[in-house]
């Protein structure tokens, strides 16, 4: 009996870990030329008013550029040849609980923090090949060419 206890708890937390996965921590709001989200090893096109998850890479191609805005506010937006991970991304004020962290791997990003670099600076990062920058509440553009470019 006991051993069926702990297969159903098993059974529960799992579930809830892979639904929280699903919920949405923004929206593309603009997209032009070849864009898309690479999801669990999915290479996904996008459109506007597709959901961006914590864990996906936007990716956009030699005619691409996407805008995006996430939940708290927060505008991204990716010029062509570009690749961005939304690494994390915790939202829950009224818990007090912030945290979004980007890596950009490669291209070109404009960046305008929201609510979360407001309510908790400590709490945003932005990650690149070559350095990581905490966030406090601003706006900046930062390129990145690799060999690819």
């Amino acid at each position: 009996m006991k051993w069926l206890i702990g297969i159903v708890c098993v059974l529960i937390f799992s579930s809830t870990a892979v639904a929280s996965s699903d919920i949405p921590v923004g929206t593309i709001k603009t997209v032009t030329g070849t864009a898309s989200i690479v999801r669990v090893q999915k290479v996904v096109p996008v459109k506007t008013g597709d959901r961006i998850l914590e864990g996906d890479t936007l990716r956009t191609g030699t005619d691409g550029s996407l805008g995006t805005v996430l939940k708290d506010d927060t505008f991204i937006s990716l010029g062509p040849n570009s690749e961005l991970v939304v690494s994390e991304f915790l939202f829950v004020p009224a818990e007090g609980k912030f945290s979004i962290v980007t890596r950009m791997l490669r291209g070109t990003v404009a960046y305008l923090s929201g609510a979360i670099a407001k309510l908790s600076p400590q709490s945003v990062r932005f990650e690149t090949p070559v350095a990581s920058v905490g966030i406090r509440g601003t706006k900046f553009l930062v390129r990145f060419n690799d060999d690819r470019d």
